[in-house]
Parts: structure tokens; C-alpha cells; sequence
């Protein structure tokens, strides 16, 4: 099953912001702890990263200053989610079909 039909609303508009261009710079953590969690099994570490496995792939993502990403960190995430086969294209065109099926 693609990785994005496993998303629900609110995690295919977080990774919506995340791969949007100009970056949004107030992407918060949660939110993507909640992106992360849905498409693998995640982690803290114990050195405040957090770390995810999709499909037996390990990723690392440092844990943010304060609740929004900086640039560093949505780069790694970006990375994480397209490893997994989730791509711009693919939440762009699964956000329209959910707004054409309303």
C-alpha cells in the first residue's frame, strides 16, 4: 500500500508544507512527530534526535530549538520522506483528490 494513502487530512498537509518551496518556517514539531509516526516507527533518542524506520531504512532527524523546524531539520525530514516513497507530486495530487471528493 503507497505510503501516502496510509496518511490521514492533517498528515498530508503537514507534508504538503514541508515540501512546499519557498520553505514555511513555522512547520511544528508535533506536527511532523505525527507525519513521521504514521509512515514508520520512530524514537527519541537519547540524545534528543529522533529516530525513524521505514521499511528497515533508519533515519535521523534532530530534535528542533524551541516547536517550529529549522532549515537543517526539514531537509532531513524531506530526505526521510521521499526514502519512503512519499514525493511532492504524489500528497499534492492526494490533498486534490480529497478536496474534488468533498
Amino acid at each position: 500500500m503507497p505510503v501516502h494513502t496510509k496518511l490521514d487530512h492533517h498528515n498530508r498537509l503537514t507534508a504538503d508544507r514541508l515540501f512546499r518551496h519557498p520553505t514555511s518556517h513555522n512547520i511544528q514539531w508535533h506536527d511532523v512527530l505525527s507525519l513521521l509516526e504514521a509512515i514508520g516507527d520512530g524514537r527519541e533518542t537519547t540524545h534528543g534526535s529522533y529516530e525513524i524506520t521505514v521499511d528497515g531504512e533508519v533515519g535521523y532527524v534532530a530534535g528542533p530549538i524551541g516547536r517550529d523546524l529549522s532549515d537543517r531539520n526539514i531537509s532531513d525530514v524531506r530526505r526521510i520522506l521521499k526514502q519512503a516513497g512519499l514525493a511532492p507530486e504524489k500528497v499534492a495530487k492526494a490533498l486534490a483528490e480529497e478536496t474534488t471528493a468533498d
